[in-house]
């Protein structure tokens, strides 16, 4: 998951270069009214309506996490993309550019590029999912959830993005750009909100109808959408879906708490309480889906355009099935 928590130790390393505070301050003030904007959408015309208490308890979280992020950052990595930047100065591989504006589009279409490959590598590999986990455990999808990351993760997806700013030079200016453009279309996909021409926007950028099923409860749904503004990622390498997720959030949460999200990242969930594997992860199982699949879509005569919906509804009725096997 991206880090909207960057910009904003990004901007205290900024605040102490002056050439810097003009860009930070209004990429800040910018993303503090687009959050106020989306709130105030959420709370007039939410998509799916939470209690009170259900919307608090999450935002308390997430401001938690956001706020105690802030300050290890600001502590241990404030400005290092920044710092990146300076290191760089402007000798990598965008050197071959003569045009800035062509640099900053092939910055910003590589770290987005980058974000998906991340993102979906922090759902494949086991050690990366275990802090991963933290974001997925919001019940209550709502605009603040964007900050609800655990603190490892953050250092090491900035750890990551140095990486890229010294192998392409890219400058400090349009490492904030990148930053707040794409920390704005975090906060957007995981508003609580529907619109009109949302699909057909869908097509080409990240809208929260297609993150919504990236958050749902069933590993075959929260495994498709990775990409953070531009949704050709997907479409191009075939993670993307299209669906309405029956539930929210992760099967085996912890406390929504602040303290307790922090423990739940080094909480290691791959086996449940028999010391067995996760359904999904057994090959029978996969297998036995596949064929429910197929028989499906051999009853409605393989018409095109439903295959994920066939695999999905097969899946959820073998999930059922062993469950109830499982509790005998």
């Amino acid at each position: 998951m991206l880090n909207p928590v960057n910009l904003s130790s990004d901007v205290l390393g900024a605040l102490l270069d002056w050439s810097d505070i003009s860009t930070g301050r209004l990429a800040s003030a910018a993303l503090l009214m687009f959050f106020s904007i989306l709130l105030s959408l959420e709370a007039h015309s939410p998509y799916k309506k939470w209690t009170f208490k259900e919307w608090c308890q999450s935002c308390r979280t997430n401001a938690s996490l956001f706020l105690f992020n802030s300050v290890v950052l600001s502590i241990f990595s404030a400005g290092l993309l920044l710092f990146s930047a300076d290191l760089a100065d402007g000798s990598g591989l965008l050197s071959i550019i003569d045009s800035p504006l062509l640099k900053g589009v092939f910055a910003f279409l590589w770290f987005d590029l980058l974000f998906y490959l991340w993102h979906r590598a922090c759902h494949h590999f086991e050690g990366l999912w275990l802090f991963h986990k933290v974001h997925h455990s919001d019940a209550h999808l709502n605009t603040s959830t964007a900050f609800r990351v655990h603190t490892l993760e953050l250092l090491l997806t900035n750890l990551l993005k140095c990486g890229s700013v010294l192998l392409l030079g890219v400058d400090k200016t349009t490492v904030l750009l990148i930053e707040a453009v794409t920390t704005l279309f975090v906060m957007f996909h995981h508003a609580n909100i529907a619109f009109p021409f949302e699909r057909s926007m869908g097509r080409l950028f990240i809208v929260p109808f297609l993150h919504r099923l990236h958050h749902s409860k069933e590993r075959a749904e929260h495994d498709r959408n990775f990409g953070a503004v531009f949704s050709v990622w997907d479409r191009m390498l075939g993670t993307a879906a299209e669906a309405v997720p029956l539930e929210i959030g992760l099967k085996d949460n912890s406390s929504p708490g602040f303290w307790a999200q922090l423990k739940f990242g080094f909480i290691n969930t791959a086996k449940n309480a028999k010391g067995q594997l996760p359904i999904m992860s057994s090959e029978n199982i996969q297998t036995m889906v596949a064929e429910a699949a197929y028989y499906k879509a051999l009853k409605r005569g393989f018409s095109t355009g439903d295959t994920f919906k066939d695999w999905v509804e097969a899946e959820r009725e073998i999930r059922m099935q062993f469950i109830s096997l499982q509790s005998e």
